[in-house]
């Protein structure tokens, strides 16, 4: 494997692993080298099952986002070079009957969970002097407003803000922080839209691409921007949408 694209002697924390987007990006941070530890609210035995099965070195540990300091602790133990900040939630309703429940349930999660998890993975690599990566996802509606979902949106174009901020702060310091922003991918967080006739004709109509992104599509390009070939991007919100910001 080319150097420049080798995870080889990382460890990586991917939190929410167990399925769809976040299963894909443990499993290619595993091919590309890196051991990987798998944290969700549900088991990731799946994901660490697959990562074993193709030669690779994964554990998993359950843990709720729902509380925004849930990943405080994530760095207590051996040291962690990589964070993919994953894990997340999705509300939907109109503007006007949109719930307090609802709006909080989803910033706890997509924001203020991501952001704390992320400072303390910066203490942690800053104590040692080290190095180390970031990659959050965001969201197509980090650029666009979307229907039917305030909180997601809201949270996402936070979650691009953030990217950014902690990059002019930290880039220097030497930890990289991007975000990549995924188009219509095929997860439970999209089953409603794929399963709305209307919805579904639409969106595949203004997708170039012809097609609904696959979890694979993102994990390439969270893991490039792990390895040292990224290593002076700081900053970024790469869209991964099948060209749908192209339209």
């Amino acid at each position: 494997m080319n150097a420049a694209f080798s995870l080889n002697g990382k460890r990586a924390l991917v939190t929410g692993a167990n399925t769809g987007i976040g299963q894909a990006i443990a499993v290619g941070l595993a091919q590309a080298g890196a051991e990987v530890l798998c944290a969700g609210r549900r088991s990731c035995d799946e994901t660490v099952a697959q990562i074993e099965a193709g030669g690779g070195v994964a554990s998993s540990v359950l843990v709720d986002f729902a509380d925004p300091m849930a990943g405080q602790t994530l760095f207590d133990g051996p040291d962690i070079d990589i964070l993919i900040n994953n894990a997340g939630i999705i509300r939907r309703d109109d503007a006007l009957e949109f719930s307090e429940a609802d709006w909080d349930a989803v910033m706890d999660v997509n924001l203020k969970a991501l952001f704390f998890t992320t400072q303390a993975f910066g203490k942690a690599v800053f104590a040692r002097e080290a190095q180390g990566a970031v990659v959050n996802i965001s969201s197509l509606l980090a650029f666009q407003g979307g229907i039917r979902v305030p909180s997601y949106t809201a949270s996402k174009h936070g979650v691009a803000g953030l990217t950014k901020l902690l990059a002019n702060e930290w880039a220097a310091r030497g930890i990289n922080v991007n975000a990549v922003a995924p188009g219509y991918i095929d997860t439970n967080n999209t089953e409603a839209l794929r399963n709305d006739p209307e919805r579904n004709k639409a969106i595949l109509e203004r997708i170039p691409a012809g097609r609904w992104g696959q979890p694979e599509d993102i994990a390439g390009a969270a893991v490039y921007l792990c390895t040292p070939a990224a290593k002076y991007v700081h900053g970024t919100v790469l869209a991964v949408d099948g060209g749908w910001l192209a339209r």
